[in-house]
């Protein structure tokens, strides 16, 4: 038998008594970490290379500490982006409406898209739509310094810099110089009612920044003023894409209504068949 494997099955044990929802896959995570190898090469790391500093990290992580932070990485569809402390954790869950919107962009008859990625965390959707739209130029807007200082670092890591501008800024008053030529707006903003502390794990709710979690009694305080941000930045026939949470998908539409220039809006699924994100558009006429 391999002794990392062996420690890894035994990692595995603690972290799912520790209630990580996916202990196996975190245990890989870390031992590949520690050992400077990728996930299918554990069984070559031989017995006399086994390092000890795997179980610090383990404990760490059954104690909840998101393993983005332990490890210094987070994976974002063809991205390894740097993550940590102060920033938001991308989550798989957002690959699907930055999908529709890649897709959008692809469709347009536009020979250059300009896109505002409205909270940009970690830059993680503007790095992947600079990336897949290579003629896209996109403006990536953080309030939160620390949060930015993670997206600045991750732009200059992706080579895109050129067609990425980062802007320290307000999401609801931001690039005002852009008003009404924007063709597609799209944000993952704070969606979390102040009340849902309780059904958020702990990684979520004790480490992800404050701000980009809490918003509102019913969690939709942002997203009605995005309502407004959108019709304000987008061109006529320009797209806006917001993410949201498990049980927002009947509330959201109907603030993007038609009396105010808004036309197919509809809710759109994650990767498990939950309504995730709502797309609309800005009427041509």
């Amino acid at each position: 038998m391999n002794l990392l494997l062996d420690e890894v099955a035994r990692a595995t044990l603690r972290l799912a008594e520790a209630g990580v929802a996916s202990p196996r896959t975190d245990a890989e995570e870390l031992a590949a970490f520690v050992h400077g190898v990728r996930r299918g090469e554990l069984h070559t790391v031989a017995d006399s290379d086994f390092d000890a500093r795997y179980w610090e990290c383990v404990a760490r992580r059954a104690a909840r500490e998101p393993l983005q932070h332990i490890t210094g990485r987070a994976y974002f569809r063809y991205l390894e982006l740097e993550v940590g402390p102060g920033v938001f954790v991308p989550r798989p869950e957002t690959e699907m409406m930055v999908s529709w919107a890649i897709d959008v962009l692809r469709a347009m008859d536009v020979a250059d898209p300009l896109v505002a990625d409205l909270g940009t965390g970690s830059g993680a959707i503007a790095i992947s739509i600079a990336q897949e739209v290579p003629r896209s130029r996109v403006h990536a807007v953080e309030l939160d310094e620390t949060a930015l200082s993670w997206a600045r670092r991750n732009i200059a890591r992706s080579g895109l810099a050129e067609r990425i501008t980062a802007h320290h800024a307000d999401m609801r008053t931001c690039l005002p110089e852009y008003n009404g030529r924007v063709d597609l707006v799209v944000t993952n903003p704070p969606y979390v009612p102040l009340d849902g502390a309780d059904d958020i794990p702990p990684e979520v709710r004790d480490y992800d920044p404050a701000p980009a979690l809490w918003a509102g009694a019913d969690g939709l305080d942002m997203i009605r003023q995005l309502e407004a941000v959108g019709r304000r930045l987008l061109r006529p026939g320009g797209f806006i894409a917001i993410e949201h949470g498990d049980g927002q998908g009947i509330d959201i539409p109907p603030l993007f209504p038609e009396s105010l220039g808004w036309r197919d809006v509809r809710n759109c699924k994650d990767l498990a068949h939950r309504d995730r994100f709502v797309v609309a558009r800005r009427a041509v006429d």
